[in-house]
């Protein structure tokens, strides 16, 4: 008679405590990138692994580092997880805490925003596995209050939002500052040159896994993309239209900036929807406040930057929103990542300017899958579709059991009308008390404007052969200089990987001036040079500060010769 076999977590080399904890946290079956991480992980050897959000990396990493320590171990750290943001720094420290439950772990997270002095404490009275920001991090560090020498494990979650955030310079310091036989893991969404450059430098002969084609192909099937294409000008009203129509449980709208974030939540309340902001300008107490609402049902819409929403984790979020196409694909496969988990499906909408194609394209190219771009709802449709929703709403209530306690009304209006007039009333009330937007205003839809703007030759200049005279760069150069024309140095060139159309989206996309009114460029190793019109450079200037080309910030100043 043969022995039975393990299976599930069972199979990968776990403590037992921590085989009982997952069983009872309901885990039956370890997720694609948990069978290949965990093991791996168990080594020793370092690990460079590819997961999106949503995956089971978290249990990936922590449960091989608490199968580490033993029960009953002195309380110094020695694992030390860094992540982007303080959300996800509080969900990871609380996923750690509960499967190390059974083995008396003591896990404390540090993040900015929250009193050190209730971190000193925490970290004066040990613990075993620290979570922390970057910058958070480096202060504890400096003062000597976050202690490095025992670190066995060094785990870097979500890397790419990491070094597209800035923190590059503080992930290499902590690095260095841990001892250099350390265990260090790489976990991100995105595998982009500069991910692979800090692999390079700080993991000896990395395993390299990443979820297979299979699963990743059964999580974006769960995820229906479409994208509607309008002017900004109609964008809040198609917002809206389209939200109407898809009736979501829980909603994520993304924006470009604070401004915006403030201005769509006012106008999105002022359509019926309960819709709260997030942004940088939001302290701590504001943030948990917004997420409780969201979380506990009392809000469906959270508009936000994508800097306050990094790290986000809803359980109940159906839709993602992009009101404007981010110019960075990395950052949409992120921000799509948090609907379609753990077998639910999920939408995620994109609202694109006609001028955007390009930067649609670039996220196709990434995501090896193509727009499904459809018309914006008519006012036709968003009335057959309310009426459908009150039909059906009214025929579930006639399956109800306490109609009759309901006999006295309709008695009570019997000598007033017939019993049809009635019923069309109370439906009309129901219909009206439902919040069914009475929209009158047709929305053009702009999806044949982006076919046309993108033919070759459409809204383009060609570029001079062999640059401009005197280049010394070596750089081409796009038009030529005419007056009116305001020059502007970008602090990012070829070796960045500059193109002339990753300037060209970028201006297009962060400002209302069309890929006609940009140019000349000039690209040179080290930077480039983009004409716009003069009244325009300051804005422009402004807004290639605020955002980011290629993952990367690029400094920018009015060009002097």
């Amino acid at each position: 008679m043969s022995e039975p076999t393990t299976s599930g977590f069972a199979a990968l080399g776990l403590r037992d405590e921590l085989v009982a904890t997952t069983a009872a946290l309901g885990y039956e079956e370890p997720t694609p990138i948990q069978r290949l991480a965990i093991p791996e992980m168990l080594t020793g050897r370092d690990l460079l692994g590819q997961a999106a959000t949503g995956t089971g990396k978290t249990a990936a990493f922590a449960l091989p580092i608490l199968n580490g320590i033993e029960p009953g171990a002195a309380a110094v750290p020695t694992a030390l997880v860094v992540v982007p943001t303080r959300e996800l720094a509080v969900q990871v420290s609380e996923a750690m805490f509960k499967y190390g439950a059974e083995q008396g772990i003591k896990v404390v997270p540090i993040y900015g925003g929250q009193p050190i002095h209730r971190q000193l404490q925490a970290l004066r009275r040990g613990v075993h596995v620290v979570v922390a920001t970057p910058g958070r991090a480096i202060d504890h560090i400096r003062r000597g209050s976050l202690e490095l020498d025992a670190i066995r494990t060094v785990v870097l979650d979500e890397a790419d939002e990491m070094l597209d955030m800035g923190f590059t310079e503080d992930i290499e310091t902590i690095l260095e500052t841990t001892p250099d036989e350390r265990q260090t893991v790489l976990f991100s969404a995105t595998m982009p040159r500069r991910i692979m450059a800090i692999a390079e430098r700080y993991q000896r002969d990395p395993q390299q896994i990443k979820a297979s084609s299979e699963a990743e192909a059964d999580s974006k099937a769960l995820i229906r993309q479409t994208a509607y294409v309008v002017t900004r000008y109609h964008k809040a009203n198609a917002l809206g239209r389209v939200l109407d129509m898809e009736g979501p449980t829980s909603a994520i709208v993304f924006c470009r900036t604070r401004g915006e974030v403030d201005e769509l939540t006012a106008t999105m309340n002022g359509r019926g929807y309960r819709a709260e902001a997030l942004h940088g300008g939001m302290d701590q107490q504001q943030r948990d406040r917004v997420m409780g609402r969201l979380r506990d049902g009392t809000a469906e819409l959270l508009i936000a930057t994508d800097v306050a929403a990094r790290g986000l984790d809803i359980d109940t979020l159906t839709h993602v929103v992009n009101y404007d196409v981010p110019s960075s694909p990395e950052s949409y496969v992120h921000r799509i990542g948090r609907v379609g988990r753990a077998g639910r499906e999920g939408v995620a909408i994109t609202l694109a300017e006609p001028k955007q194609r390009r930067l649609l394209s670039n996220i196709e190219r990434l995501t090896k899958q193509t727009f499904d771009i459809q018309k914006v709802p008519t006012v036709g449709d968003l009335r057959e579709k309310q009426i459908a929703v009150t039909v059906e709403a009214i025929r579930e209530a006639m399956m109800s059991d306490d109609l009759e306690d309901y006999n006295s009304v309709l008695f009570g209006l019997a000598s007033d009308g017939s019993e049809r007039n009635i019923a069309l009333a109370a439906i009309r009330l129901f219909h009206q008390g439902r919040g069914a937007t009475a929209d009158e205003v047709e929305i053009p839809d702009a999806s044949e404007r982006m076919l046309r703007d993108d033919r070759p030759g459409k809204g383009k200049r060609d570029f001079d052969k062999g640059g401009k005279p005197g280049n010394k760069g070596g750089g081409k150069q796009r038009g030529n200089v005419g007056p009116g024309t305001g020059l502007i140095f970008v602090g990012l060139g070829r070796k960045s990987g500059m193109r002339p159309g990753d300037l060209v989206g970028c201006i297009a996309n962060e400002t209302e001036l069309t890929g006609r009114e940009i140019g000349p460029i000039r690209i040179t190793d080290n930077y480039s040079v983009v004409g716009v019109p003069e009244a325009s450079v300051d804005r422009v200037i402004n807004a290639i500060g605020a955002t980011m080309i290629r993952g990367k910030k690029a400094r920018a100043r009015r060009y002097v010769d």
